[in-house]
């Protein structure tokens, strides 16, 4: 089966799996083999544990949804992340939603200050209009 994950920030994984295991908060847990009937279902807040060679790795997902059909396995995910097991995977998802945050306030910090130094730009050139 082809297996493939995609996020905001690209292919994550695209290769083929024996089987995959999908952990739901919401919906449980159910695997999806070779042959399985199409299905569509959505991930909370959950993991893929994808098994090739016997060799386990797993894709924390936090809202996606996964389709099967014809053996090809899609995901799509807000946000996602791979590893060799559950909490790595989420200990690197963690880091990666911790930066974006630090990211973005120091982008709205920016932003106001910048938006502070235009309005008194304009007032000042005002001023000088009299």
């Amino acid at each position: 089966m082809k297996l493939t994950v995609i996020s905001p920030d690209g292919v994550l994984y695209n290769d083929d799996v024996d089987y995959v295991v999908v952990s739901s908060k919401n919906h449980g847990e159910f695997a999806i083999m070779k042959n399985h009937a199409p299905i569509i279902s959505t991930v909370d807040v959950g993991y893929l544990k994808m098994v090739r060679e016997g060799k386990p790795m797993f894709t924390v997902i936090i809202n996606g949804t996964i389709e099967q059909q014809d053996n090809y396995i899609t995901v799509i995910a807000q946000e996602a992340n791979v590893g060799l097991d559950k909490d790595d995977a989420m200990d690197h998802l963690n880091e990666v939603r911790q930066e974006r945050i630090e990211a973005n306030r120091q982008r709205t910090m920016d932003f106001l200050k910048a938006e502070k130094e235009l309005k008194k730009a304009i007032k000042e050139a005002q001023a000088s209009k009299r």
